[in-house]
């Protein structure tokens, strides 16, 4: 019977817990932080997605503190509606997509870990800086001189993973996009159908990402809404989620976006916080799995925040890591198995964020109106045109509905 050890308690190495209880298999989780806190801002977790986290029976929890997003929209900067589709189940999927507070989806998946594996396998403080492995197991050592074994391990430890660096210690820094964004949250009056995803604008000239997360969070019927603003700039800076932003560094971009629907210089000064974030991925590496020891979520395949997909594809391994245990006594075996049908489809996902998601609209848009007000759409590019460029993300990230 497996013993499974699971290096990290974010949004990967929780998930990882509760699939592998629903299989059967005992697992211990190890965190670094002394506290499970809200970090970050706000996240999609996308119908494929979704639908792991209900048959793990955490729909309802979700559904109380997230906004079930129904549609999408594409704006240019002036304002101007490029492109609307609808998003989870008002798309015909079977489960919603979840626009949700990073720290909420945490707290979901931290509440059903305690309850389910028990407080006692749920470690905090503890700060894991290597994974030794043999034929007979994996061992975890930690910053304080202690050591835990067990009979494999999973490191779900981020972007900064440790064990990551360990494998491959010779990989160096991180891809630089040429983007630069900051995030930040803010307490506002509903906008659209109050719970539309916008993307407006193009980086050469700033583009936003708007999403509610949650809902009537006062007396006045405000929402809490998440935005991303991106401008390409030469110079990337450190990865720290919790890196305080200014909003002088970025304002500039967005002073004349006046929209009927949404006055974004006013949206944004009104922000509760401020976050800076370079956008940077690493390349996909040719394997994760080492005898007894694997990678899994951000620190198997970081990606470039682009597509909604970065939670999403962290659920997927996990559901896949537990179902390769269940079918392979042999851990080694196991690991490979989720290897041979996780790395290939995130490469995938990875390699598109850089250059082709779903906001490859605003490009197209941006480069044939060549950033000028356009009197319809139509005579920039054609509805089909912008529906094949959505639909391949989703055939891409796995996540499309049969007729696309």
């Amino acid at each position: 019977m497996h013993d499974v050890l699971i290096i990290g308690g974010g949004i990967a190495g929780l998930t990882t817990a509760l699939t592998l209880h629903e299989a059967g298999i005992a697992c211990r989780v190890f965190e670094a932080a002394p506290a499970i806190e809200p970090i970050g801002v706000g996240i999609n977790v996308l119908p494929h997605a979704s639908a792991i986290l209900a048959r793990l029976g955490l729909e309802p929890a979700l559904s109380a503190v997230a906004v079930c997003t129904t549609e999408s929209a594409f704006f240019n900067r002036f304002g101007q509606l490029i492109y609307r589709e609808k998003l989870g189940r008002a798309a015909g999927y079977a489960q919603p997509q979840f626009s949700i507070h990073r720290g909420d989806l945490q707290r979901v998946l931290y509440e059903a870990v305690r309850a389910r594996i028990g407080e006692a396998r749920l470690l905090l403080g503890r700060r894991c800086v290597a994974v030794e492995a043999n034929d007979a197991g994996a061992v975890a050592r930690f910053d304080d001189g202690s050591s835990v074994s067990g009979s494999l391990a999973i490191a779900c430890d981020g972007i900064h993973s440790v064990v990551r660096k360990q494998l491959y210690p010779r990989e160096g820094a991180p891809r630089y996009a040429g983007v630069n964004m900051w995030r930040g949250v803010t307490r506002w009056q509903p906008f659209l159908s109050g719970a539309t995803m916008v993307r407006a604008g193009w980086l050469a000239c700033g583009k936003m990402v708007i999403y509610p997360i949650r809902e009537s969070i006062d007396g006045e019927g405000r929402q809490l809404v998440n935005w991303v603003a991106e401008i390409e700039t030469p110079a990337d800076t450190s990865r720290d989620w919790n890196r305080g932003g200014r909003l002088e560094d970025f304002l500039w971009a967005f002073e004349d976006w006046h929209f009927d629907w949404l006055d974004v210089p006013a949206f944004l000064r009104a922000a509760d916080v401020v976050l800076e974030f370079p956008m940077v991925d690493q390349d996909p590496l040719p394997a994760w799995s080492f005898g007894r020891v694997t990678l899994l979520g951000d620190a198997a395949h970081p990606m470039v925040p682009r597509g909604s997909n970065g939670a999403g594809q962290a659920i997927l391994d996990a559901d896949v890591i537990a179902r390769c245990l269940k079918q392979h006594d042999d851990p080694v075996a196991a690991l490979k198995a989720y290897e041979a049908a996780r790395l290939g489809p995130t490469t995938d996902v990875v390699l598109t964020n850089r250059k082709n998601p779903p906001d490859a609209i605003l490009r197209e848009v941006f480069v044939r109106s060549g950033d000028k007000p356009f009197a319809r759409i139509e005579d920039v590019i054609s509805p089909a045109e912008l529906a094949a460029i959505s639909d391949s993300y989703k055939r891409v990230a796995r996540y499309a509905l049969p007729s696309s």
